[in-house]
């Protein structure tokens, strides 16, 4: 065998084994999945439209729960609450009244009618005896008589009538007329109540500790009801989201913990713990391009928590998770 011979063999021996290698190199190459650092953000906003008119914080401050993050000055809802604190005493002092019932004086008046009717009454009923026994007698005409009985009719229906208005005037206003004006009362304060739940956005404050992240007004102008006012990021709530083909997850099940590698923290290694796993759309489907046993694969998303707090950790930040 001649030297050109030989060294072909052993190029093409060195070609096979360098493949080899390779190929062996290749398939342990480790998977490095990349994720991001997200953390819930509230968007602040009111049911009070109005004027914006104090900032109390600034954009990448730190605030606390409770703490008041700007003032809203509106006029025309203040006006509002004197309207109806005016509308609550009309009718508190219009339910007084008919709770107070009739005036003395009223009372008083039908009393002495009814009083004076008894006393009619008692005069014609004597007088219509008198008549009788008369005209048993036949001392008075048929006619007298008739008079005198009806008159003493006319005086007991007279005497009924002014005992009722004498009773109507002690009882006051009707059942009716006593509900339907502790109603308006009710409803009064109820009006009262509304315009200051309203008011009560007059000054925001954080609903939970967190960072003004983005502030998207100016001190001065207006805002409706429910307009973002600024952005808070609650840092406490810093996760990880992660996407990856459905293959890779058996890696993540729901709550197991892997290491993650955060870039922006020196390379400092991060246990998770995972507590979301959901499909995302078919826009995100890995199509496959070969034929036989191949097959389109979903994109999961998964979102994952640090097994603890973490300083400096902040959302955007990359985290590299290697399989």
């Amino acid at each position: 065998m001649n030297i050109l011979s030989k060294a072909f063999i052993i190029g093409l021996l060195a070609v096979v084994v360098i493949s080899i290698i390779g190929i062996i190199t290749m398939s342990r190459t480790d998977v490095v999945l990349q994720g991001q650092i997200e953390a819930t953000e509230i968007r602040i906003s009111g049911k009070l439209p109005g004027r914006v008119d104090t900032f109390h914080v600034i954009e990448g401050q730190s605030v606390k729960r409770g703490d008041t993050l700007v003032g809203i000055s509106s006029p025309e809802a203040w006006a509002k609450l004197q309207q109806a604190n005016a509308m609550e005493n009309v009718a508190k002092l219009q339910n007084e009244k008919v709770d107070e019932g009739t005036r003395q004086q009223i009372v008083r008046t039908a009393e002495e009618v009814w009083n004076k009717s008894k006393t009619d009454l008692q005069l014609a009923k004597t007088t219509y005896q008198r008549i009788q026994a008369l005209y048993k007698d036949s001392v008075v005409s048929a006619q007298r008589y008739d008079e005198a009985e009806a008159l003493y009719k006319v005086a007991m229906a007279a005497e009924r009538a002014a005992n009722q208005q004498y009773l109507l005037a002690k009882a006051g206003a009707q059942k009716q007329d006593k509900e339907s004006a502790r109603s308006l009362v009710d409803a009064a304060q109820g009006t009262v109540n509304e315009v200051q739940s309203v008011l009560q956005d007059a000054w925001l404050t954080a609903p939970m500790n967190g960072e003004i992240a983005t502030i998207y007004v100016k001190r001065g102008e207006l805002v409706g009801t429910g307009t973002p006012i600024m952005n808070l990021v609650v840092l406490e709530d810093c996760h990880l989201v992660l996407n990856m083909r459905e293959d890779d997850l058996p890696y993540f099940e729901m709550g197991q913990a892997f290491v993650g590698k955060v870039p922006a923290l020196k390379d400092k290694e991060l246990v998770f713990k995972v507590n979301y796993v959901s499909p995302l759309g078919s826009f995100a489907t890995w199509e496959s391009t070969g034929v036989g046993d191949s097959y389109d694969m979903r994109t999961f998303e998964i979102h994952a928590l640090p097994m603890e707090q973490v300083d400096g950790l902040r959302p955007g930040m990359s985290v590299l998770v290697k399989l």
